[in-house]
């Protein structure tokens, strides 16, 4: 833009402030003139306005209103044509532009309001071009930015101080924010829920609204007819035609992130789901030998196995998100938000079966979700397995089949017994005693089928101690491990605990 400062001091003797003060850095948005009474309405504010002043000749009252209604308008300037209808600036004229805050100039007799005109707009065109060059320059900038590991945040900052405003960037899969500087947290809140209102009235390429007083405007991220986000800048200033073509190279650099991050996350999802097809096919070691050579995390020793009930066409990503909060039967861990972690997925049979680590099953600790967070998927039930060690996976999945297609919707249902859950509480009872090892002691007890001489040999003890210890074991159960129905599920709760 042209400063009036500027187009003052590139005129020099053909435009002069008329009291030598001026007010630095008033940046003019045109020249227009006119000879009416009441040229506002064809003024659009911020222009310096020219004429020869017949609006101000009939009296001092029609002179002050004449002025106000400028002020009223946003003019910066009044330029006064000296000649004709004035030859020189009438005292009250002057008086009323400096209360109104109008800069107050003159053209000399002779001068064409034309070489004024003339002068703006080759200046403006100068400016531009300086602007372009500027532009540039950023967006070669942002385009490094682009390539840093960090790059949304590089990016979003780059654009933030190019502008001298904030931005911010919302993943459209409602993912945290990417924002700068640190004080437009603030404008994340609304930001979410206008952007919400947008989107539920359709796909917007840009739109403008107004957040605690300041204008905003928002472009959506998008590849394929797909919205990955949104960007949303605050420049706090009106937008020349360089900061827009900087903030288009910024959303074209965002949608070329997230174009890259699809791609290598579908690369994943296909590699993870060969690798879960292994596992729950009983391949281990195969499944184990692909995951290390493509780059995967390591697989967990002990898992369980979720089946999820599937219907045609429907994303497992959301399906994963929608399974966070299915209520869990009694004994059952909360599920952890698996949705942008979990990659050992297996479709089959209308189902979604997941490979999840034990471990973070037991870590989840999850606040319990608001009701109705599956509306969406009405039909959604699922079913999990108990823990049991990598390379028996494939063993409990006809248990997880058979639960899943008995499990009711809304809900996870486990797939274990009644003595399951009794050899679990046992496990915990004998691991709470602190004075002998108890677990090792009936593991090998069980190991050796009750006989005394083999168990305390493989001890290390002696068979009274041995007997001790078992006997303090049964009264602790309040169960006689030579019972079957004991023992089995007993043996087989201490194999997984061995591993």
């Amino acid at each position: 833009m042209v400063s009036l400062t500027e187009l003052s001091n590139a005129l020099g003797p053909h435009l002069v402030f008329h009291s030598g003060r001026q007010q630095p850095n008033r940046q003019l948005t045109g020249v227009h003139v006119s000879e009416l009474e009441d040229p506002t309405p064809y003024l659009e504010g911020g222009e310096l306005l020219l004429t020869t002043g017949m609006p101000l000749v009939r009296n001092d009252a029609a002179a002050g209103e004449y002025v106000a209604r400028l002020r009223d308008k946003g003019i910066l300037a009044l330029g006064l044509g000296l000649g004709p209808w004035l030859e020189e600036v009438p005292v009250m004229v002057a008086e009323v532009c400096a209360a109104a805050g109008i800069d107050l100039l003159t053209v000399p007799d002779g001068v064409p309001f034309q070489n004024v005109s003339r002068a703006y707009w080759r200046l403006s065109a100068r400016s531009g071009q300086a602007d372009l060059m500027g532009s540039l320059g950023t967006q070669t900038a942002l385009a490094q930015a682009a390539m840093r590991p960090d790059a949304t945040t590089a990016v979003v900052r780059g654009l933030a101080q190019a502008l001298g405003g904030w931005a911010a960037y919302l993943p459209a899969d409602s993912g945290p924010s990417t924002f700068w500087p640190a004080s437009a947290e603030g404008y994340i809140p609304p930001l979410r829920a206008e952007t919400l209102r947008l989107n539920r009235s359709g796909t917007h390429s840009a739109a403008t609204f107004e957040i605690h007083g300041q204008a905003v405007v928002e472009y959506s991220i998008g590849t394929s007819g797909r919205i990955h986000g949104f960007l949303a800048v605050g420049p706090g200033r009106t937008l020349t035609a360089a900061d827009r073509q900087v903030i288009l190279t910024v959303c074209t650099l965002l949608a070329l992130k997230a174009r890259q991050r699809e791609v290598v996350s579908g690369a994943s999802a296909t590699l993870g789901a060969a690798v879960a097809k292994l596992v729950l096919h009983g391949h281990t070691e195969a499944a184990r030998i692909l995951a290390e050579d493509v780059g995967l995390q390591e697989l967990p020793g002990r898992v369980r196995v979720l089946g999820l009930t599937v219907r045609g066409g429907e994303n497992q990503g959301t399906l994963i998100r929608a399974a966070s909060v299915l209520v869990p039967d009694a004994g059952l861990p909360p599920l952890p938000d698996y949705s942008a972690t979990c990659l050992l997925r297996h479709e089959e049979e209308s189902a979604l079966y997941l490979v999840l680590p034990d471990s973070d099953m037991a870590a989840a600790g999850r606040e319990p979700e608001p009701a109705g967070s599956t509306a969406a998927h009405p039909h959604l039930a699922g079913a999990l397995s108990e823990p049991v060690p990598l390379g028996e996976a494939a063993s409990v999945m006809p248990a997880v089949r058979r639960a899943l297609r008995q499990a009711p919707p809304g809900s996870l249902v486990g797939t274990g017994s009644d003595s399951n859950t009794r050899a679990r509480e046992w496990v915990k009872i004998l691991q709470g005693h602190p004075r002998s090892d108890l677990v090792g002691t009936v593991t090998e007890y069980l190991r050796h089928r009750g006989h005394w001489e083999n168990a305390s040999r493989s001890l290390g003890v002696h068979r009274n101690s041995l007997r001790h210890r078992i006997s303090l074991a049964s009264s602790l159960l309040d169960a006689d491990l030579d019972d079957p129905d004991v023992f089995a599920p007993l043996w087989m709760e201490l194999r997984h605990y061995e591993r």
